[in-house]
């Protein structure tokens, strides 16, 4: 595959992973392409392949029932599920319960060693929690997100539904071959539409 992309190029921008907003942060800076005409900042696609693989890696460190993701965003909901479904990890796709991290008395209280959100800023209430019991956090970053509180960004757009859905599907991959379940070149058994959220 050219440049060791996960998938072809025309793959990736066909699922509008590298359309940002017309914000950016100084922290995104790094990870932004170009300007389009029309304001928005585009994302370059090869820093997004080059976290995941990163992301994957550093994922694969720890047990599958250790990893926690999360995604108070609608688009990233049923993502989110399909990635917990595929690898065994701990998903809370929806409201956010303050406490689940830091309150033991809760009766939804979960230990994870690691968190993974789909955007920092609607997800925020998780990072605080993770920031406050001392885990690492692994974050799907738009190019308006700040990355104080972020240990690994994986640069994408994280409002569009295809483009969660793909990333997702992708780390889902590429996590399974990280731990020996998929091989180096072999994909999950269901295409990266079925991490999509369906409208009924």
């Amino acid at each position: 595959m050219s440049d060791d992309l996960l998938i072809p190029l025309d793959k990736y921008l066909a699922a509008g992973l590298h359309i940002g907003t017309q914000q950016k942060t100084k922290d995104m800076e790094r990870f932004i392409y170009r300007l389009r005409s029309d304001g928005l900042y585009v994302l370059d696609v090869r820093k997004t392949n080059e976290t995941l693989i990163s992301a994957a890696k550093f994922l694969s460190k720890y047990d599958m029932d250790d990893i926690l993701v999360v995604s108070t965003r609608q688009y990233g909901q049923s993502p989110v599920k399909k990635f917990g479904e595929k690898t065994g990890v701990m998903t809370i796709p929806g409201r956010f319960i303050p406490g689940t991290l830091t309150n033991p008395n809760y009766a939804k209280f979960i230990e994870p060693k690691v968190l993974v959100v789909t955007d920092p800023r609607s997800d925020f209430q998780a990072i605080i929690e993770a920031q406050q019991i001392g885990i690492p956090v692994v974050a799907l970053c738009d190019t308006e997100n700040l990355l104080g509180n972020v240990d690994l960004a994986v640069p994408v757009n994280n409002k569009g539904r295809k483009a969660i859905a793909l990333v997702y599907w992708l780390l889902a991959t590429q996590l399974l071959r990280e731990k020996g379940i998929l091989k180096e070149d072999e994909f999950l058994d269901i295409p990266a539409t079925e991490f999509e959220l369906k409208f009924k």
